[in-house]
């Protein structure tokens, strides 16, 4: 599960989301293969919506996809080519909560996490370009995970790559040198952040209006209490 709530409004990045104008609306149930909205590295004043999500490298017909939504931090030591991706091809994703869901017998029971001041977070990402089938130009991103810190782990093992916020322009800027890398894209403190559990119904894409963010009482997705464990 990688839901993410886009925000209906935005006071970090208040001239950034303006351009988006009348068109842009929040999502509260945002997944993989949907246009979303980001941050460019060549653009940064700018905003961008690109495809969550790409087919594999070796994939010969290249399409937004679920299957490639996500990069592990760790690959950056092993892989130049992301380390270089960053530098021309950096991205920032400005979510306000995300979604991991617990498995509990025959059910998956959604934690929402946010930020304990409940401001809007940058994830760290990366964005690419590439045609496809008819010689069309598509554009896509996917965002740097790394392990779970201790608030998180309770649900899941991995979590989104948030940076500190004195990280975000060098990320943008690729203004980080390799050593700095390893430091930027760490578990963000659990002391920071909260969780609690919301209505299965985001279990299901097609949902997304406002009740999905609201803190509810674990259940499964028949509507039945269940219990945290």
């Amino acid at each position: 599960m990688n839901d993410i709530h886009l925000p209906s409004t935005q006071t970090r990045w208040p001239s950034v989301f303006r351009r988006l104008g009348a068109s842009y609306k929040p999502r509260y149930n945002a997944g993989p293969t949907q246009l979303l909205p980001i941050i460019l590295s060549s653009s940064p004043q700018g905003i961008s919506t690109f495809f969550w999500g790409t087919s594999p490298e070796w994939s010969k017909n290249k399409t937004p996809s679920e299957k490639v939504i996500n990069v592990r931090a760790e690959n950056l030591k092993d892989k130049p080519a992301f380390r270089r991706a960053i530098t021309k091809h950096g991205a920032l994703f400005l979510p306000t909560v995300f979604t991991r869901g617990k498995s509990r017998k025959k059910t998956t029971i959604p934690y929402r996490f946010v930020l304990a001041d409940k401001e809007p977070f940058a994830i760290a990402g990366l964005w690419e370009e590439f045609e496809d089938e008819n010689g069309e130009a598509v554009h896509t991103f996917m965002m740097f995970t790394v392990p779970a810190n201790s608030l998180v782990s309770l649900v899941h093992d991995r979590m989104p790559a948030i940076l500190e916020r004195d990280r975000e322009e060098q990320w943008l800027a690729a203004d980080l040198a390799e050593s700095a890398l390893s430091q930027a894209l760490t578990p963000y403190s659990s002391a920071l952040m909260n969780m609690y559990t919301v209505s299965p119904r985001i279990n299901a894409l097609q949902n997304d209006f406002p009740s999905l963010v609201i803190p509810a009482p674990p259940a499964d997705q028949h509507g039945n209490l269940t219990l945290f464990d």
